[in-house]
């Protein structure tokens, strides 16, 4: 007799990484861990890259990792005091062989918003978040290039107000125009300093 399905939402909870994969009531010779390493340890590609600017930008900006990031959220972080957080990452070395560097572009476009139930509501589409924050991974030497040294990367910090008045209906930026808004970039150390100056300017 087949039971009755449970369809509610169920919350992802973070994870050690200790967990063992299972086979019924008999575990396995694999965990977690296994699955994070096989499937996540290239930084250089375009979707675990980004997937880390995040995780990045979470830690410069004092946010505690207690849950597992939103998939399919409106923005992608939010800070203690309250900041939503739009993060987007590029780079210019990647994985496979490249004859040039890689040309350095942001997506900047106006998204749908989501309910919990993954239902587009019928909002126009617009930027959801207060700030965006730009992460380049700008070292250019593939020999020595290591995502994990925070040095490495470059940062960009714009209010959505300003993306919105000066880019208002593009779907990208590349570098040249986002180094005029900001005029500089800043330094993982200097992230939050820098996302809560242009939130209140």
């Amino acid at each position: 007799m087949v039971g009755i399905m449970d369809l509610t939402d169920q919350k992802p909870t973070l994870k050690s990484g200790n967990e063992p994969l299972i086979n019924g009531d008999k575990q396995l010779d694999f965990s977690l861990l296994d699955f994070w390493r096989w499937g996540n340890s290239d930084l250089l590609s375009n979707a675990a890259r980004g997937i880390f600017a995040e995780f990045l930008v979470a830690t410069a900006l004092g946010i505690k990792i207690e849950k597992p990031r939103e998939e399919w959220a409106t923005y992608d972080l939010i800070t203690p005091d309250g900041i939503k957080v739009e993060v987007k990452s590029a780079a210019y070395l990647q994985s496979w062989n490249q004859t040039r560097l890689s040309e350095i572009k942001f997506g900047i476009g106006k998204t749908k918003k989501f309910d919990l139930n993954g239902r587009m509501q019928n909002e126009p589409a617009q930027r959801w978040a207060d700030v965006y924050v730009f992460c380049l991974l700008a070292h250019q030497d593939k020999r020595t290039v290591n995502p994990l040294d925070v040095s490495q990367w470059e940062f960009y910090v714009v209010a959505t107000k300003i993306l919105d008045e000066l880019c208002s209906e593009r779907q990208s930026i590349s570098l040249h125009p986002l180094r005029d808004i900001c005029r500089k970039a800043i330094l993982y150390s200097d992230v939050l300093l820098e996302v809560n100056r242009v939130f209140v300017n």
